[in-house]
């Protein structure tokens, strides 16, 4: 079981980690409290940025400052005051509507979904953010929009909408950003809970966060075949990327939401960013968004 916890806080809804090469540094956010952490390993600093509204996720543009999806659109967000730029709001006529999952792909295109804040099905899409700012809807009738990942031949897309316990592959262009014939390739069994955020690391087999599943776990995209169980001690896994020098660190992000006070009083780190040091297996480099 995974107990090394990375950083003395915790989150209500914590999600989307992000690895900083330049920096060595893990970023995560707080879904519900509107909040970018960013924990610098090699002095053991934490920094919050409060952004004061709900917040989906994060990734690095090129200039070293934060892309967001936000509940009132897309922005940038300076690393340094926290001051946010909106330039993109396709979800304006749905007020009950915020981003969720996003992450970059390998063109450096920011991919990211969107949500009913209420959770309602079918009400969300999956959107590209182009390095020119247009926007373009990619797949409609989503619920919650959570892992996203490239294969490392950078041919295939992979997608979670949470609620399916499916995750979804997709032939991808990387030149066009285009996403063709889905396909399903992995059911996450109900015993199991249900998928959440994602990552794929360098021999192409996808790491996924189970919420409300104590796990995090290792699947071949190929066989459907689950290949490992990382237990942790929380029930509500959200997310989980790869970090450190050589990539080989899995970081794990968790959540608080949705368990009941008495049951939190057994699991005192839901909330908390965990961490597999030298796990034996190695991720990908992260792509910043090309601004």
């Amino acid at each position: 079981m995974v107990e090394v916890v990375v950083a003395d806080h915790i989150c209500m809804l914590g999600e989307g980690p992000v690895w900083d090469d330049e920096h060595q540094s893990i970023c995560w956010i707080d879904i519900l409290k509107g909040q970018i952490h960013e924990f610098r390993v090699r002095d053991s600093s934490l920094k919050t940025i409060n952004i004061n509204q709900l917040i989906g996720s994060i990734a690095i543009r090129e200039d070293d400052h934060f892309l967001a999806g936000l509940k009132s659109g897309l922005g940038t967000i300076n690393r340094d005051t926290g001051e946010i730029n909106i330039f993109s709001s396709p979800e304006s006529h749905l007020a009950e509507n915020r981003f969720n999952d996003g992450k970059c792909d390998p063109a450096g295109r920011f991919w990211v979904g969107s949500m009913s804040h209420l959770e309602k099905p079918d009400e969300g899409s999956v959107y590209v953010l182009e390095a020119d700012q247009s926007v373009t809807q990619k797949i409609t009738n989503t619920t919650i929009s959570n892992g996203m990942a490239w294969s490392p031949d950078e041919q295939t897309f992979y997608f979670i909408d949470t609620p399916t316990s499916q995750v979804m592959a997709y032939d991808y262009d990387k030149k066009s950003g285009e996403i063709t014939n889905p396909e399903s390739v992995i059911t996450i069994p109900l015993e199991d809970g249900y998928p959440d955020g994602m990552t794929i690391d360098e021999e192409g087999m996808l790491w996924i966060a189970h919420w409300n599943g104590w796990q995090v776990s290792r699947w071949n995209p190929k066989t459907g075949e689950k290949l490992l169980k990382i237990p942790l001690p929380v029930a509500n896994v959200t997310s989980c990327t790869f970090g450190g020098e050589e990539l080989n660190d899995l970081y794990i992000t968790t959540a608080r939401k949705d368990i009941p006070e008495a049951e939190l009083l057994k699991q005192p780190l839901a909330g908390a960013l965990f961490v597999w040091r030298n796990c034996g297996y190695k991720g990908i480099p992260m792509v910043k968004y090309k601004n």
